[in-house]
């Protein structure tokens, strides 16, 4: 019957061509064929006939609907097919005296059906309009929009007939793979050509499009795809929460340093709030393919532009006494964070409306982007945010005053009663905390200033301002000289060139608790309450070459050499005896270790070895100096404390002398004797030793030519009393100078405290 009906249909389109009709239906009855047959064809004519009248020349759009799979060879593709019919019509229609110009469009239409896939809407202009070639292609795609269970025999029929069955048992996915693309291909397109078959086809077409996709979603492994959507979901969510955290973090800092107490926090607080909610409703908007979840998340990346634009116009100036607190750069990374996570899920949304409507529910490369996302902003927020906010803060904050003078020599002090200079008005600053480098002498001030002044005229070089910092830094020389390391309260270590000022390096905050054991070679420690105390190798730019942990309820000092670490352990619980052992400076590897019976006291590194004091039982007095060889750890020499010393044996570095200064006698304050002693620290003999009327409790100086130098108050003014080789000497300064403060001793340049100044001895 179903043959019956469809001879019925030729309606002598060409007269007398009743045997090309039966010719026709024969083909697609064949028994060589699944696909094609004469339910394809009465399903494309049916459909035809109620479009044929879009066409211009409806008889040709008949012929081409007929012939066009007349020719159909198992195993070959559409555009073969096409082909072959095609040539079947320029063939036979001749002998039925059918008009060239037809017999031309009907085989140029047949050759249209090779391709399907039609192209956008816009990218298929009027002008160019088919009228013939839409109507015949939208016929033979009606095939889209039949039953589906009409449609999934039909592509299973397909299926068989072009042999994929047997590819994919020999290829494994191949053939599944390439109908995939072809699916995704049609339903990124526009499936029909005229507008009436979009209305009457469309929806029909694309539900079953949709439903032969995720079939074949189903046999086709997908163990990556769709890792970019789920990517995108995890940014829009877990960057929204990274927001949140930053938020918070920014609520406790000040937005500028000194905090005003007008100053409050609700901004970072609403801001954390609004990152909050955002964070579930991003993540539903980057898995939606709807205009709402566009617009939302682009309301989302307007509200973090806004929120950037408005926080960077508020930014405090800074000047000396203003400057830029934390919560600034952390508001502003916590607005950058909510507008990437918008972004993303405005990309989501847009991918999945566009490529990615059809991806497995969960799949290896989903997890693994679910996972991978919120580890990478983990760290970004770590490794990136967090010292991205330190050095903004650092670098917003600081100002260097440079007058680009070199730096000339430091002269010696010849002490003669005279004045070389002066510098000018240092508030709260003395000479006892400067501090010599190769470019100059170092002074810290009390509103967290560093100057460097001219070592033979005084004049300043270069000032180191901060305006978050209004406390006197700690400052250490290291590097040679080359480098100034200033410790800011709240702030931590950093590292200034000393010709310039500018600052070099900013050690990472987990070392701001850290305490500077040896300027040069530079060591660290760390103490640790209850636990073991660490000692540290570090670069001067803040990076740790090695870490030394000796154990539980251990205390740890330490010196060094230009290659080995001296290190003496104080054991405070269990039965393990206090040591001292050597460490290479470089690696922190242990070179040796040895138990004294009683820890040593008071390490000096001079001449390349370590002087120790050795313990005298009660008495603070030493019962003699042993110098220590760093890389073995063996007695080089032992110089015994003479017995009728009372004070406190300091000892002091002079060039490759050790310089010991003590008092004979008695430690009572009527004692007014200074002895000081010159030791080679070669051989451990005594070059010199001399012996004054200096009161032994004053603080001294020590030079690098090996003078001892302190001052002495009197009715007539400040004396300063020189202890050397050659002797005792004794010289009035000049006025102005304290005597109250400490006297200092860079190189052989001696340093003293004025009224807000600092004044070097001639």
């Amino acid at each position: 019957m179903a043959v019956v009906a469809l001879r019925t249909r030729w309606n002598e389109l060409i007269p007398g061509s009743a045997a090309l009709a039966d010719d026709l239906v024969a083909r697609y009855v064949a028994r060589t064929r699944r696909a094609y047959r004469e339910q394809y064809l009465d399903t494309v004519l049916t459909a035809l006939d109620s479009m044929v009248q879009l066409s211009t020349d409806p008889t040709s759009v008949r012929l081409a609907a007929w012939f066009h799979r007349a020719v159909h060879e198992p195993g070959g593709d559409a555009a073969e097919d096409a082909e072959a019919s095609a040539r079947l019509v320029e063939q036979t229609l001749p002998e039925y005296g059918v008009d060239p110009v037809r017999i031309a469009e009907v085989a140029r239409l047949v050759r249209l059906t090779g391709d399907l896939a039609t192209p956008p809407t816009d990218a298929y202009a009027p002008p160019h309009r088919d009228a013939n070639g839409d109507v015949l292609l939208d016929s033979v795609n009606s095939l889209l929009a039949t039953a589906p269970d009409r449609y999934a025999s039909h592509r299973s029929d397909v299926q068989r007939d072009s042999g994929d069955r047997a590819a994919q048992r020999r290829n494994g996915e191949a053939a599944v793979e390439r109908r995939y693309g072809e699916v995704r291909r049609l339903l990124d397109g526009q499936l029909y050509r005229t507008g009436l078959a979009r209305q009457r086809m469309g929806t029909a077409a694309r539900a079953n499009l949709e439903a032969e996709l995720q079939r074949l979603d189903s046999e086709l492994p997908a163990p990556w795809r769709g890792w970019q959507q789920a990517g995108l979901a995890a940014a829009a969510t877990f960057g929204a929460v990274g927001a949140v955290a930053v938020s918070i973090a920014a609520a406790g800092a000040p937005w500028q340093i000194p905090a005003v107490e007008s100053e409050t926090g609700w901004p970072t607080i609403a801001l954390a709030a609004l990152a909050f909610v955002c964070a579930p409703v991003l993540f539903r908007c980057a898995r939606s393919s709807s205009q709402r979840a566009r617009l939302v998340a682009g309301a989302v990346v307007a509200v973090a532009v806004t929120g950037l634009l408005v926080a960077w116009a508020q930014v405090p100036a800074t000047n000396a006494a203003v400057g830029v607190g934390l919560r600034v750069p952390l508001l502003i990374s916590a607005l950058v964070l909510l507008l990437l996570a918008g972004a993303a899920a405005l990309m989501g949304s847009l991918l999945r409306t566009r490529a990615a409507r059809f991806i497995p529910p969960r799949n290896v490369g989903q997890q693994l982007s679910w996972l991978a996302v919120p580890a990478v902003l983990a760290l970004v927020l770590l490794l990136v945010v967090q010292p991205l906010a330190r050095n903004y803060v650092l670098g917003a904050n600081e100002r260097i005053e440079n007058n680009s003078r070199p730096a000339g020599p430091v002269s010696r002090s010849t002490l003669d009663g005279g004045v070389a200079w002066i510098s000018k008005a240092l508030s709260s600053a003395g000479a006892q905390e400067a501090v010599g480098t190769k470019y100059g002498i170092a002074i810290p001030r009390q509103t967290g200033v560093v100057e460097m002044l001219d070592g033979e005229t005084g004049e300043l070089r270069w000032r180191y301002t901060r305006s978050d910092a209004d406390e006197k830094p700690n400052i250490f020389a290291t590097g040679n000289g080359q480098y100034v390391v200033a410790e800011f309260a709240d702030i931590g270590f950093l590292v200034l060139d000393a010709e310039t000022g500018k600052r070099v390096a900013a050690w990472p905050e987990r070392t701001r608790d850290y305490g500077i054991e040896q300027a040069d070679p530079l060591l660290t420690g760390e103490q640790v309450s209850r636990g073991s105390d660490k000692l540290r190798g570090v670069d001067p730019n803040g990076d740790e070459r090695w870490t030394y942990e000796p154990g539980r309820c251990t205390g740890i000092s330490a010196v060094a050499t230009q290659d080995t670490v001296v290190a003496f352990l104080g054991r405070s619980c269990g039965d393990e005896p206090d040591e001292m052992l050597g460490l290479d400076l470089k690696t922190g590897k242990k070179l040796w270790r040895s138990e004294p019976a009683d820890m040593y006291r008071r390490p000096v590194v001079v001449g390349g070895v370590v002087v120790v004091a050795e313990p005298g039982g009660d008495s603070d007095v030493p019962a003699a100096l042993l110098a220590i060889e760093p890389r073995s750890g063996e007695t080089k020499w032992r110089w015994p404390v003479p017995r009728n010393w009372a004070c406190r044996t300091l000892m002091s570095a002079a060039g490759n002398l050790l310089v010991v200064v003590d008092c004979p006698g008695t430690a009572a304050r009527e004692n007014r004797t200074t002895v000081v002693t010159a030791i080679d620290s070669a051989t451990g003999k005594a070059v010199w030793q001399t012996t004054a009327a200096v009161n032994p409790r004053a603080r001294v100086a020590v030079t690098d030519d090996a003078r001892v130098v302190s001052l002495a108050g009197s009715s007539d003014g400040c004396w300063a009393n020189v202890i050397s080789r050659s002797g005792h000497q004794r010289t009035r300064l000049p006025t102005g100078i304290s005597c109250s403060r400490d006297i200092r001793a860079v190189g052989n340049l001696l340093l003293t405290s004025g009224n807000g100044s600092v004044i070097a001895l001639r």
